[in-house]
Order: structure tokens, then C-alpha cells, then sequence
């Protein structure tokens, strides 16, 4: 009966590795983008998809900073969603800093950590940890992660000068693929 068992619990074992290197080989593949749709946006014509007009919001800093989203704008725009226990965020927010502090002049970064499935403290010392060159906002219901149609972390969010999505990223990108990206939204 011993043995029974301890085979059982084996075969269990082997099981749940396999699906947690399932998991992690998922999450380390490329990340997905959305296709450009080629269409003309409009005020009605909101959604997150690419080629629509990004879906407006207002959120706050930490030090009560409101910062919106929605409309025609001085510079191009990259919403990031994050959570603090995501790994290819981790990975991201060096990169995400280099490029804010690179286009500051023709380029805004907004973090948007979406706390309804983070822990803030935790996010916190994310914050702190990787010095974000950029605004970070809380979504604490994450209603706004939901407007854009969030599926995954990261998700990055290119929005033109007009207001316009051009494109969603889905997964982390390589520094040489969120510059290529950069230089294509922005025009620099």
C-alpha cells in the first residue's frame, strides 16, 4: 500500500512541474502584439484596440498628481500596466526608465499598477526599488485596466499625439524592440 502511494504522490508531483514549467515557458515566450488596424478614429470610435481612439481616464499619484489620458496630446504616450509580482515587469522597468528619461521631449510614460491584483506596499517598493523615472498611478478596482481590455502584465498601451491607439504590446518587450517602437510612434 506504501508503495501505491508513494507512486501516487510521484505522478502528482511530476504533474504540477510540468505544468508550472508550462506556465513559465508561456510567459517567456515573445510578447504578442496586437495588429495596426487601419481605420480613421474618431470621438465615437473609443475602444482598445489599435487604430481607436484610447478610452479616456484620470488617475492619481501618489502625491495626489492627476494625470488623464483621452484626446489629442502634446507628446506620443505608452501606458504601462504592471503588477509587482510579475517577473517580465521586472525585467521591463529598466528599460521603460532608459526610454522615458531618452524621449522625454517627444515621449510620456504613464505606470499604471493595477493594485486590484497587486498588493500596494508591495508596489511600492517596486516603485523604489527600480526608481521609476516616470508616473506611476494606482488602479485600485482597476477599472482602467479593464477599459483597456487587460489581459496579461505587462501591457503596453501606444498611443499617438492624437489621441489614438496604435498599437497594444502584450508581454514584455527587448530594449531594442521597445526603441524600434518608440522611434515608429513618435517619429524621432
Amino acid at each position: 500500500m506504501r508503495a501505491v502511494n508513494k507512486r501516487n504522490l510521484t505522478v502528482v508531483a511530476l504533474i504540477v512541474f510540468l505544468a508550472v514549467l508550462a506556465i513559465e515557458h508561456r510567459f517567456k515566450t515573445e510578447p504578442e502584439t496586437v495588429p495596426v488596424i487601419e481605420q480613421q478614429a474618431s470621438a465615437s470610435a473609443s475602444g482598445a484596440g489599435a487604430g481607436l481612439a484610447a478610452p479616456a481616464f484620470s488617475l492619481e499619484d501618489s502625491t495626489g498628481k492627476v494625470y488623464k489620458v483621452g484626446g489629442p496630446r502634446q507628446k506620443a504616450l505608452i501606458v504601462n500596466f504592471w503588477a509587482s509580482w510579475c517577473e517580465p515587469c521586472q525585467l521591463e522597468a529598466p528599460e521603460l526608465n532608459k526610454m522615458a528619461l531618452k524621449y522625454k521631449d517627444v515621449l510620456d510614460i504613464y505606470g499604471i499598477n493595477v493594485t486590484s491584483q497587486d498588493y500596494k506596499p508591495n508596489a511600492e517598493r517596486f516603485i523604489r526599488k527600480y526608481m521609476l523615472a516616470f508616473p506611476v498611478m494606482f488602479d485600485s478596482k482597476g477599472k482602467v485596466f479593464d477599459k483597456y481590455q487587460g489581459q496579461v502584465f505587462p501591457t503596453n498601451v501606444l498611443i499617438d499625439k492624437n489621441g489614438v491607439i496604435a498599437e497594444v504590446v502584450l508581454g514584455a518587450l527587448t530594449a531594442e524592440e521597445l526603441e524600434k517602437k518608440i522611434i515608429s510612434l513618435t517619429g524621432s
